[in-house]
């Protein structure tokens, strides 16, 4: 079973844990802005530096806040591979037919995963400071202008808070069928990459199968509770901001302006 609760939600009294959740999205844009604006090794030590305090102010275990990106190695070695061969053709160190390594390459496959496995970084400690039900009030309250053109914000919010949820449970179901799987013979470490494909076909179906069965019993479950309607729902009073919440949005914002005017 898996020991990481990859973007589950862990109590605690942090300072993350405290900051209202509609300030955390927010600093949550501004610094998503900031990694995709790095562009020198200045601009990405400083958005490093600034995850390393976060995890630090979070009180969660280092292994917890890189959990995702440890989880996704395979998939962010794909995508290195894949701008290494075919971003950039001129000036190939090694051509092979329609594969051609290079330096600007290369470069690129690292900006592009760098900026994943810090964005993934940074919404694993949003997902695991923050309660979904303060995700789903959150995001309503900043989506709430949207429904001046006829956006069901409050709708939109619940999938996204639902969707956030889910993510963790499916993971685990994952691994299950994987262990399941292996104990009915499945390759998934055989160094044979043919052998590993063939492996990870049998996971589709089940864990589709189980998502689909999990959405019929969630949906099951809320129109038996009376949902209906979010929009008509009664909600609770939300709290005014704090001097805290607006402290980090200053300290997120001159983030993200210092990244771009490392730029020049």
């Amino acid at each position: 079973m898996r020991t990481l609760p990859a973007g589950q939600y862990l109590p605690g009294h942090s300072f993350l844990h405290r900051l209202d959740a509609r300030a955390k999205m927010l600093c949550l844009f501004f610094l998503i802005a900031a990694v995709i604006g790095a562009s020198s090794l200045w601009g990405y030590a400083l958005v490093v530096a600034v995850i390393a305090i976060l995890i630090l102010f979070s009180g969660l275990p280092l292994r917890y806040a890189v959990a995702p990106a440890r989880s996704m190695y395979l998939f962010l070695l794909v995508i290195w591979l894949m701008n290494a061969f075919f971003f950039d053709g001129e000036d190939a160190l090694v051509s092979w037919g329609i594969f051609q390594l290079s330096r600007g390459g290369m470069g690129q496959g690292f900006r592009v995963v760098s900026n994943v496995v810090l964005v993934l970084i940074l919404g694993n400690l949003l997902t695991m400071t923050t309660l979904p039900t303060q995700v789903t009030t959150a995001l309503a309250s900043l989506i709430k202008p949207l429904a001046l053109v006829g956006v069901p914000t409050e709708e939109v919010a619940m999938i996204i808070s639902v969707a956030f949820q889910f993510i963790p449970t499916l993971l685990e179901e994952s691994e299950l069928i994987k262990m399941a799987q292996i104990a009915r013979g499945a390759r998934f470490e055989s160094k044979k990459l043919s052998e590993r494909a063939a492996s990870f076909l049998p996971l589709v179906v089940p864990i589709f199968i189980s998502a689909f069965r999990r959405a019929e019993e969630l949906a099951l479950a809320m129109e038996a509770r009376g949902y209906r309607n979010a929009k008509n729902r009664t909600q609770r009073q939300k709290e005014p901001l704090v001097l805290a919440d607006y402290g980090a949005l200053v300290v997120c914002a001159l983030i993200c302006l210092v990244q771009f005017l490392l730029r020049w």
